[in-house]
């Protein structure tokens, strides 16, 4: 019995569509660059979140540090989420 190709041309149409679209973005997308400073900046960071307003500005400082661990002693993995953020408004 021969098999529908509609179904599997959906299929294969719609992987090749996710696969052309990422193979396009990675095309666009310029290689970056490791920032020292930033690093230090993230590494610096409180745990949790912190927010501060000046005139003209707002910035927003997050952090979330946790150890996650299969067993006792076992394999385990460190997951480190830091995050910086400034909302600016300047009157021209």
């Amino acid at each position: 019995m021969p098999l529908p190709l509609a179904p599997i041309a959906g299929i294969a149409l719609r992987y090749g569509t996710v696969a052309l679209a990422t193979y396009a973005m990675t095309r666009k997308v310029a290689i970056g660059r490791r920032d020292q400073r930033a690093e230090d900046a993230l590494d610096d960071l409180d745990e949790g979140l912190s927010v501060r307003r000046e005139p003209g500005q707002t910035n927003a400082g997050a952090k979330f540090h946790r150890t996650i661990r299969l067993g006792e002693n076992g394999p385990g993995v460190e997951i480190d989420i830091s995050a910086l953020g400034r909302f600016s408004i300047r009157k021209l």
